[in-house]
């Protein structure tokens, strides 16, 4: 006679209410251990609920669109006694498996894997939107994996200190300002009272509640998580910053990027770039953001919108450089009242640390002689991290910007070890990244899968938000492209009308 068993949530760490998004079995099929049951969707990863027994679906107890939690039953199994005995052997299976795995590598990679600390089928260095997500795939096609990260939590700059903090703030800044607005239409809020210190602490919740998250996957694909900074030892071996090796068939790099550093500028913590500026506490009087891009533009934003004096000095002759003039009009009328000055083609020609705050010299048509803030942030770009690891002993070919180059495949000139995200060709963006690390852990797997992103979008989420997919109206001209222009005042928007942006 069959047993009924329920098949529950597993443990999701800090994540509660994560809805439902597929169904992956019915009633009446057969499923075995770790065969998946549902589909749940968190803020950043999708995840496959596994089934913790074998036998046939007696029943599904949650629909899409419902929310669940842990220890919440999803299904409900029919286990007979030949079922049940069989599960012990299906459960040794992943066992064997990384067994014959790591004989393989034995003999793939030689002496490297005789001496090494560890040894996978894949490495993938760096756990960044790119690299988890090449690490969740590659585990989900079959691949012993590790995943070494050089920070104690996952996520890489992505969640920790960029887009996922800096969309936590702005959504702040944007509620700020939304409620000042609302006062020449009837309804007065009062001024706000800004507590920086708590309002950061919200945000690092935001984030501990991501980075939680992606420990949890990683456990339930069975990918081993390694902590140190990786460099390559052979063309089948890397070692961490703690003297630990990893011998390796396969790896992908996805090591991401740093921002530029000024030189010459003062030692002085004052002075910060991106990961400081999140910090927020203590709030400024005034701030000067050196560069005018999407990531000093939209901490702009934020400390505009709780009350401190901002700046922009941009040395190209435009915000956003290479963004359409025509999409920074909406922009720059909602943000030129608010800033105490927008400084484009000028040069930022010195800085010295001071008691009342940062000196800084400009060198431009309708720039000042001098200013002084309270913080600077120097958000001039990024540069990748290729020429960090060390890449030449093991043949990889980094250029002098620190760019790995790859073809469609995200193979590097060597041809076992692949690359991703910001330190490849092409914008350092996240989705973009999470696009090749899927081609790349295919790829290694042995399917024939291939990048070709003919358009990737890009989004500014500022006040006004910028977005653009496709060539600008400046590259076709350069390329000698013909092509039509279509322009629609924003003012003429039924959006910018209700939000009384016109």
């Amino acid at each position: 006679m069959a047993d009924t068993i329920e098949l529950k949530v597993p443990d999701l760490g800090d994540f509660s209410d994560v809805e439902v998004i597929e169904l992956l079995v019915s009633p009446g099929d057969a499923v075995a251990v770790e065969d998946g049951l549902v589909t749940l969707e968190t803020d950043k990863a999708a995840m496959d609920v596994p089934a913790s027994h074998a036998g046939t679906i007696a029943s599904i107890e949650v629909k899409v669109g419902d929310t669940v939690s842990t220890g919440d039953v999803v299904a409900i199994v029919e286990a007979s006694e030949q079922a049940a005995a069989a599960e012990p052997a299906a459960a040794a299976a992943p066992s064997q498996t990384q067994t014959m795995a790591a004989g393989e590598i034995q003999a793939a990679v030689g002496q490297a894997s005789t001496d090494a600390t560890h040894s996978a089928q894949l490495v993938v260095i760096g756990a960044g939107p790119g690299g988890y997500t090449a690490a969740f795939r590659a585990a989900d096609l079959g691949m012993v994996v590790i995943l070494v990260e050089r920070w104690d939590v996952l996520g890489g700059v992505c969640l920790n200190v960029g887009c996922i903090p800096s969309k936590a703030l702005l959504h702040a800044a944007r509620v700020v300002d939304e409620a000042a607005e609302m006062a020449e239409h009837g309804i007065e809020f009062g001024q706000p009272k800004i507590d920086a210190l708590k309002l950061r602490e919200w945000k690092n919740e935001v984030v501990g509640k991501l980075t939680g998250g992606l420990e949890q996957l990683a456990k339930q694909r069975k990918v081993r998580v390694v902590h140190g900074t990786a460099k390559f030892e052979s063309p089948t071996s890397i070692v961490l910053d703690n003297g630990e090796t990893i011998a390796f068939e396969k790896c992908i790099i996805a090591a991401g990027s740093e921002p530029v550093k000024l030189p010459g500028l003062p030692d002085d913590p004052r002075i910060v770039d991106s990961t400081g500026a999140l910090e927020l506490h203590p709030l400024p009087k005034r701030l000067l953001v050196v560069g005018g891009g999407i990531i000093g533009l939209e901490m702009a934003c934020v400390y505009a919108a709780m009350g401190v004096d901002v700046s922009v000095v941009e040395l190209m002759d435009q915000l956003m450089p290479g963004t359409d003039k025509d999409l920074l009009r909406p922009f720059l009328k909602v943000v030129k009242p608010r800033y105490e000055a927008i400084m484009t083609s000028t040069k930022v020609t010195g800085m010295r640390a001071t008691t009342p705050g940062i000196e800084v010299t400009f060198e431009g048509k309708n720039a000042p002689e001098f200013g002084v803030y309270d913080r600077v942030l120097v958000a001039v770009g990024r540069r990748a991290n290729g020429d960090k690891l060390d890449a030449e002993k093991a043949g990889v070919a980094v250029n002098e910007r620190g760019v790995i180059e790859v073809d469609k495949q995200m193979r590097t000139n060597v041809d076992h070890i692949f690359a991703i995200g910001d330190l490849v060709p092409g914008p350092m963006l996240a989705h973009k990244a999470t696009h090749e690390a899927k081609v790349a852990a295919e790829a290694a797997s042995g399917e024939k899968s291939y990048f070709d992103a003919r358009t990737i979008p890009s989004v500014a989420y500022t006040d006004t938000e910028v977005a653009w997919v496709g060539l600008t109206e400046t590259e076709p001209k350069e390329q000698g492209i013909d092509y039509e222009k279509t322009q629609i005042p924003w003012s003429h928007s039924r959006p910018a009308l209700a939000l009384g942006r016109s």
